[in-house]
């Protein structure tokens, strides 16, 4: 087992090779020096059961590398959390205007007024795949069609829907 001693050794002889390994992962010098001095006192007490110097010095480095790491990490949730700007959830919702609500009842009522046209069974199985995200599989079973016949009215749906939306536009 390493000693108290030899660990001493260890960090003296190496510090500042490692201050300089942290420099590179941090890119401060100062912030390099202070993580290298907690690494240290995570070092020292430690009671590792390998008694070579070699593993020593290398769980050393991994010390050094892990806590620069998590202070990059951590710097980097504050950067974002104290950008000025609040929570999206705590920002009051935009409440929509009478226009607007009134434009989206109007939409409703065409889109259902197109829906209401088309042959029930092309219909039904719009609505399975478009509002219910049903398979083709699970329509063609529902409707007592095959899976090419179902496809057909979903896509025959779908046109007809776009045509009679784009001649309502213009």
């Amino acid at each position: 087992m390493v000693d108290m001693e030899t660990r001493h050794q260890v960090y003296f002889a190496n510090r500042t090779a490692l201050v300089a390994y942290a420099t590179r992962i941090l890119g401060s010098r100062e912030t390099a020096e202070d993580i290298v001095q907690e690494a240290f006192l995570r070092f020292a007490p430690a009671n590792t059961n390998n008694g070579s110097t070699g593993l020593t010095l290398a769980y050393l480095y991994r010390i050094v590398r892990n806590l620069s790491f998590d202070l990059l990490k951590r710097q980097k949730i504050e950067a974002r959390e104290s950008q000025g700007e609040p929570p999206f959830w705590s920002l009051p919702s935009e409440m929509p205007t009478p226009e607007d609500i009134i434009l989206v009842t109007d939409e409703v009522r065409h889109m259902s007024r197109i829906l209401d046209e088309l042959p029930v069974e092309v219909r039904v199985a719009l609505e399975m795949h478009r509002f219910g995200g049903y398979t083709l599989e699970e329509i063609a079973a529902h409707l007592n069609i095959s899976v090419a016949t179902a496809h057909r009215h979903v896509r025959t749906a779908m046109m007809r829907v776009a045509t009679m939306l784009t001649a309502s536009a213009s």
